[in-house]
């Protein structure tokens, strides 16, 4: 069933003082240091940490379709609430993707539509975005185009439809394309091989719903990335990395104003620049260990941390060359592989790399460090080599063809400043001094242009901008950094630094979404619309 429904914008932050009573009945005497690196503040758990290394890496289970046929892929995802076993005999309830957390994973075809239906039987209602799909616009996931509990949705008096808008416009009504039950969301590929994912994306719960299990990935593959001897199959595995803190009791532990997510959003006060977990999650087990044979393996690695940044390690390295190295990123695969020591990993940008565990003897213990966390957060996780087999992979010299766009042909430039600013007389998250309002379109760029969004910032943003990916031109008065190579969905947008990208939209007009993936900023005012024309 389709409705349409009207929405006011409401102010859900609240002042220092007024989050003080709230701060005090979730017992965030855990405020604490962890923040190299960081805007963010972290929340420590109050159960005991598990042991490190000691459960095996899971690997989300890859979904088969419901129906083929000549065109399309059609699938059903049911979200639900399930208990999960996270940390070692304990229950975590979660929000997930057919219950699962990660979501199941889900492989397609470049230039082969899917098609995929998400039945809610969640309480809140959910928004679905394919982060990094060239998606048309009612496809996209704007926030306020809920898909309502199946059950039904009251989020009591006084409070509107229960979208909440932390942080939005005060006056007037707006309409989302609000559906109950359940929504298909048709994707038609066209677009390079890449690894993507998909998670919520309701208005102002965004944080809150993530943290609690929405997400997954979506790995679309075509002929020019299936024609390289890359690793595949067992070798190549998605590494989906967060950090959660966690309840006595086992349930996540979360700074949300509104523990039920019905209808007043935000996170306490001391959490606005953003939550850090003291617990690091790979695919959901909390640091695990992975058997590997002496040869290369293929990891997608996904930064799916609300706040966290990671600058992730080897100890000990290979001896010789480099520990990583970098085949392909937010979208897709680079023109040249490109050795990195280390990878610098902003909330919601991918890394796709190889590593060679040839360089290590059979028996030889490989730890995966994150040199920005202190104590349990500068573990991420381990990699046993086992034993030394035929290992018939290669990386190329050169992986794929992306063409540039040259920014001397952009019609325009665009600013898009980051920072603090006011939101209706409380302290929030901004994009030019304004916060979002979803009716409201911040620029209106033609199909088929090429321009330069210059992104500017206070403090650490990861900026993400939906419908098509960009090229980084510089970095303040540089060239691109040393992550900023292809094709980009997401940019590390740095204290202080302006970062200039070039993009073109095409194929798709339609609202589309510009905002920081610090999913608290995102919550507490940090968007912006633009339509394309």
């Amino acid at each position: 069933m389709s409705t349409r429904l009207s929405r006011r914008g409401f102010l859900g932050l609240v002042g220092a003082a007024g989050a003080a009573g709230v701060a005090g009945s979730f017992g965030l005497t855990g405020c604490g240091r962890d923040t190299t690196g960081q805007t963010a503040q972290l929340l420590t758990s109050l159960t005991p940490r598990p042991r490190p290394y000691a459960v095996p890496l899971p690997v989300p289970a890859v979904k088969e379709p419901l129906l083929r046929d000549a065109t399309t892929d059609y699938y059903e995802i049911v979200q639900r609430v399930a208990d999960v076993e996270i940390l070692p005999g304990l229950k975590t309830p979660i929000l997930g993707y057919d219950g699962m957390f990660p979501g199941p994973t889900l492989v397609s075809r470049s230039g082969r539509r899917t098609v995929v239906r998400h039945r809610n039987t969640l309480p809140v209602p959910t928004v679905v975005h394919l982060h990094g799909g060239h998606t048309p616009s009612d496809h996209d996931g704007y926030p306020i185009d809920l898909v309502l509990p199946v059950g039904g949705w009251n989020p009591g008096a006084g409070h509107g439809h229960g979208a909440g808008h932390g942080a939005g416009s005060t006056t007037g009504s707006m309409t989302g394309d609000v559906r109950r039950g359940e929504r298909d969301y048709a994707y038609p590929f066209h677009q390079r091989a890449a690894t993507l994912w998909y998670h919520d994306h309701r208005m102002d719960f965004t944080g809150a719903q993530v943290y609690r299990g929405l997400a997954g990935f979506h790995l679309v593959h075509d002929d020019e990335e299936q024609a390289l001897p890359l690793p595949s199959g067992e070798r190549d595995v998605p590494l989906m990395i967060c950090d959660r803190a966690f309840e006595e009791n086992g349930a996540f532990r979360y700074p949300a104003l509104d523990r039920e997510l019905r209808s007043t959003p935000g996170v306490t006060s001391a959490y606005m620049e953003g939550v850090l977990g003291d617990v690091i999650l790979v695919n959901g087990a909390p640091w695990p260990v992975l058997e590997v044979a002496a040869a290369r393996y293929r990891f997608r690695i996904l930064n799916a941390s609300n706040a966290r940044r990671y600058r992730l390690a080897l100890d000990p390295g290979p001896g010789e060359g480099t520990p990583f190295v970098q085949i392909g990123g937010d979208g897709g695969l680079l023109e040249h592989p490109e050795g990195q020591d280390t990878i610098v990993a902003a909330p919601a940008e991918r890394f796709d790399v190889v590593v060679d565990f040839s360089a290590y003897k059979p028996g030889t213990v490989v730890t995966m460090v994150n040199q920005l966390g202190s104590g349990p957060t500068a573990r991420v996780m381990r990699f046993r080599v086992t034993h030394r087999v035929k290992d018939d992979t290669a990386i190329p010299s050169t992986l794929g063809r992306i063409e540039k766009l040259d920014p001397a042909k952009a019609v325009r430039t665009r600013e898009w400043r980051f920072a603090r600013g006011d939101v209706h007389g409380e302290k929030g998250w901004t994009i030019n001094g304004r916060p979002f309002d979803p009716r409201r379109m911040d620029a209106r760029p033609r199909l088929g242009d090429i321009e330069i969004w210059r992104f500017q910032a206070d403090l650490h943003h990861p900026v993400h901008v939906h419908l098509d990916p960009f090229q980084v031109v510089r970095r303040g008065n540089g060239g691109p950094g040393r992550f900023d190579a292809g094709w980009k969905d997401t940019v590390d947008l740095r204290p202080t630094e302006y970062v200039d990208v070039a993009v073109r939209f095409t194929d798709y007009r339609g609202p589309y979404l510009l905002h920081c993936h610090n999913l608290e900023h995102e919550d507490m005012a940090m968007m912006a619309a633009f339509a394309t024309t």
